[in-house]
């Protein structure tokens, strides 16, 4: 047999990587806004904010995704209420179907927030520094970085555009899926099953932040059993259920530090920690800082990003 190649289509082509933030903003963060000659995406992980582009302002809530074309100016601040996570990312692509972004505010659905998670773990692995910080206009890349980082990065990131167009152009996943193996229709019952037991012990947990919760009482209030409830949390996040628990505990804590709406022994009570002393050992275990070394980094960028 006679073979005859193709040569493969690449309708988006991510070239230059600009800059890659994960910001975790103080309640009352401005900025003040510019313009470059690149593309950039802002896309609200939590909370709320407002962010400009050019002459119209938008009020972004968790899951939204603004896009920012080049030389669109831009600018960004939140609500004195809401203490909002967000992700930024800027790059190159002079691909002609980046045009359907242009002064598009998007909502982003499970599958790509998978994708922007995927795309912020590989570059705090790929890359040196701190991505919250906002004077940080060069990427450095890291020379004991995972093989292939970088070009992961890049495949995530078109992965993502070209999700959201076909998502928003009315393309419908079930046109390529004739002729699916019975075994792959089972797996994707599965997972679908298993999606809303894992989202059920999320909405769980989110209710019961509180609280000293053990992983008996959760399966028991959910009617779930503990080993699959370990499962699929090993699955998506390879640790335990509640060690997963005490980190979001651990991101509701710093959500209420950088909305300056109680002091540390108030978030250590109101989260239902035995002491100020255990929430304090407890935040420094997961995120590197005591609750005070955090409050004063947040600060000092916010105050020197405005």
């Amino acid at each position: 047999m006679s073979y005859e190649s193709i040569t493969l289509s690449q309708e988006l082509i991510v070239n230059k990587l600009y800059s890659m933030h994960y910001f975790e903003y103080m309640n009352d963060f401005v900025f003040k806004g510019e313009s470059h000659d690149f593309w950039e995406f802002l896309c609200v992980d939590k909370g709320e904010l407002f962010v400009t582009a050019d002459a119209a302002e938008y009020h972004l809530k968790k899951g939204d995704i603004i896009f920012h074309c080049p030389n669109e100016f831009h600018s960004v601040r939140c609500d004195g209420r809401s203490a909002p996570n967000i992700i930024v990312i800027s790059f190159e692509c002079q691909s002609p179907a980046m045009s359907f972004f242009e002064h598009q505010l998007l909502t982003i659905n499970e599958a790509e927030q998978k994708l922007l998670a995927k795309i912020i773990r590989e570059s705090r692995r790929t890359f040196l520094g701190r991505l919250d910080n906002p004077f940080q206009t060069k990427l450095l890349q890291n020379p004991d970085a995972p093989f292939g980082g970088e070009h992961l990065i890049r495949n995530y990131i078109e992965q993502l555009l070209i999700s959201l167009i076909r998502r928003y152009t009315s393309y419908t996943p079930s046109e390529d899926g004739g002729g699916m193996p019975f075994s792959s229709k089972s797996k994707s019952t599965a997972h679908n099953a298993d999606s809303e037991l894992y989202d059920r012990m999320i909405k769980y947990m989110e209710n019961h932040l509180s609280s000293q919760l053990t992983i008996d009482q959760l399966c028991k209030d959910t009617l779930i059993g503990r080993s699959k409830a370990q499962k699929i949390f090993h699955d998506r996040h390879h640790c335990g259920v509640i060690n997963y628990f005490s980190a979001m505990k651990i991101t509701a804590a710093k959500e209420l530090i950088r909305s300056n709406s109680m002091n540390f022994t108030q978030i250590s009570e109101h989260l239902g920690y035995t002491s100020i002393h255990y929430f304090s050992r407890q935040f420094k275990k997961i995120t590197g800082m005591t609750p005070s070394e955090y409050a004063s980094s947040i600060k000092g960028l916010s105050e020197g990003g405005s």
